[in-house]
């Protein structure tokens, strides 16, 4: 099954250090949005809605 997964781009903030660390990977989905650890690109993923991951953002920046 896993031939059938489509590809996802992952992309780190502009605001990432060079070095990659402690770094969040982001990705658009159909309708949502997938978080991943970039130190460890093949375990656990969070899938959010785009509602959802505003909120999250908001709740980050106060």
């Amino acid at each position: 099954m896993e031939a059938m997964t489509p590809r996802l781009t992952w992309r780190k903030s502009s605001y990432s250090s060079s070095q990659g660390d402690e770094c969040v990977e982001l990705a658009d989905l159909n309708g949502g949005i997938g978080v991943r650890d970039s130190k460890d690109p093949h375990g656990p993923k969070l899938v959010m809605d785009a509602d959802e991951f505003a909120a999250l953002v908001a709740a980050l920046k106060r």
